[in-house]
């Protein structure tokens, strides 16, 4: 079972698109993807408005999901438009998506995730780890 649910590329996300988050996008998601469960990834996480940008490396956990995603490129580039990180959004994006190794709940997976692309100076770090507690 745990191998049909790894079938496909992952996403790893940490905000606003988290389940239980109450936003159209994570809803959505929710429809377009299979739930995986729960990830953690290494960095900090920060509050950027009313949602998180997400730093890499360091010795910090940030906690997050894992997504199947059966149409990778139709998944992704919705992202893309969302995260207003596609190439018709004008340069420097806010966001970009990279792929980072993140420790699931039977060890270490490769997924996409959004990474913040701006300075974090002045920006409140979410100590936790965690946006949604």
């Amino acid at each position: 079972m745990q191998g049909d649910r790894l079938k496909g590329p992952l996403l790893f996300v940490y905000g606003t698109l988290r389940p239980g988050c109450d936003e159209p996008m994570a809803r959505w998601l929710g429809d377009a993807a299979r739930p995986v469960g729960p990830a953690v990834a290494q960095g900090a996480l920060y509050r950027v408005a009313a949602y998180p940008g997400f730093v890499p490396g360091g010795t910090g956990d940030v906690t997050g999901d894992l997504f199947a995603l059966p149409d990778p490129e139709a998944v992704l580039a919705a992202l893309d438009d969302y995260e207003e990180c596609a190439a018709h959004f004008p340069q420097p994006h806010e966001y970009r998506r990279e792929r980072l190794i993140v420790l699931g709940e039977h060890g270490p997976v490769e997924a996409w995730t959004y990474i913040y692309n701006r300075d974090v100076v002045g920006l409140e770090r979410i100590e936790s780890g965690d946006f949604l507690s």
